[in-house]
């Protein structure tokens, strides 16, 4: 599925969040967002889910305004249609989106039933999630609320993942993770990326992972995109260096 972006502004008073343009993210495309605190890159993520309202511009998601709002041609759209990118879209940007008081058998099986999983399925999806998992989620009976950070960012990317959607956004998924379950993230998202063709769009602060998995990076600085860099072979990741080096 196709993000394009066109002309997205958000401020919040006299600072600007976020100023886009023109920005397409083509579909099956793995895009790194890469820059410091405060570049914009979760306004981004949260503006691709309308998680936000945008000051003007508008994200289009396979040709449908995200918003629902309609124009010319696309004012023939159902409400049913013009929200159909929920049901494809897989997202986790923080713990918020988690559901406190279930456990993680209950927080699986929620998400299950919204899009329509049976109960086979969903045994034998989350089997795939097992080498991150590492027995330390499932048959626990604990609630989410009381789980570590790492495990409860590690239930949160799954649940993400749990649907194979056609897009999938992830801020900051190697937080709170140890390095062999950031390595298992970095392998569960390419996989996914390659295996279905799905397009994904990850921010993070951990170049190295970035620049292994991802096919192109965006780095963002104050709002605006300075550098959209292919990375084939992981060749950005000498520029990136060098960027952020720059500042010390």
């Amino acid at each position: 599925m196709e993000i394009k972006i066109e002309n997205l502004r958000k401020c919040y008073g006299d600072k600007v969040a976020l100023d886009l343009p023109d920005l397409t993210i083509h579909s099956g495309e793995l895009v790194g967002l890469v820059g410091n605190n405060g570049a914009g890159k979760t306004t981004l993520l949260r503006l691709i889910l309308d998680l936000i309202k945008a000051d003007s511009g508008r994200v289009l998601s396979d040709g449908v305004d995200v918003t629902g709002a309609a124009e010319g041609a696309r004012a023939t759209l159902s409400r049913a249609e013009s929200m159909a990118w929920k049901r494809y879209t897989g997202s986790f940007i923080d713990g918020r989106f988690l559901i406190d008081f279930y456990t993680p058998e209950e927080y699986f099986a929620f998400i299950a039933r919204l899009y329509g999983i049976t109960d086979e399925l969903l045994t034998q999806r989350l089997e795939a999630f097992r080498p991150l998992m590492h027995d330390e989620i499932l048959g626990t009976r604990k609630y989410l609320r009381d789980f570590s950070e790492g495990n409860r960012q590690k239930i949160g990317v799954i649940g993400a993942m749990l649907i194979n959607p056609k897009v999938l956004l992830l801020d900051e998924p190697f937080n709170y993770l140890d390095p062999s379950s950031q390595i298992v993230v970095a392998r569960l998202i390419a996989d996914m990326c390659r295996q279905h063709g799905t397009t994904v769009i990850i921010s993070s602060h951990n170049l190295s992972f970035v620049a292994d998995i991802s096919q192109r990076i965006l780095l963002l600085e104050r709002g605006h995109l300075i550098k959209d860099l292919s990375n084939a072979e992981g060749s950005a990741i000498e520029e990136l260096t060098a960027y952020f080096n720059a500042d010390l």
